[in-house]
């Protein structure tokens, strides 16, 4: 079982975005964010192609935020990113792989907190209108 499946079966109460409806949505929370905090235009996420090392890993970022915080399926991310779902496991993989670095996994906390946030109060506000 990779940890990515093993961080989500024993994640707290809550942590996942509830209420997520349109998944198309997601993209509008978790973008901005991951540009902003991995320095990076948001349309460098959208491309088609890898463009820098740095825009990539940001898009890997994206997707496992999508996966983990916001409970969608590999498929689901893959198309939502517009990539198959085996592109979806390696970029989970990549990131789970990477959050030994301190200052990573605390960026990594603070964003999934963040989309979630985010996330949940879209949902609040469509109850509004």
């Amino acid at each position: 079982m990779s940890s990515v499946h093993r961080e989500q079966s024993n994640e707290e109460p809550g942590r996942r975005a509830e209420g997520t409806g349109n998944s198309a949505q997601l993209r509008l929370v978790i973008d901005p964010a991951v540009a902003f905090v991995f320095e990076v235009e948001p349309n460098d996420l959208r491309a088609p192609t890898r463009r820098s090392p740095r825009a990539a890993f940001a898009r890997q970022v994206a997707m496992y935020l999508a996966h983990v915080a916001c409970g969608l399926s590999m498929t689901e991310v893959g198309v939502l990113f517009s990539r198959d779902h085996t592109i979806v496991a390696h970029a989970c993989e990549a990131v789970e792989d990477r959050r030994d670095d301190p200052d990573l996994d605390k960026r990594m906390e603070r964003l999934e907190c963040a989309v979630v946030a985010l996330i949940g109060a879209l949902s609040w506000r469509r109850t509004l209108v």
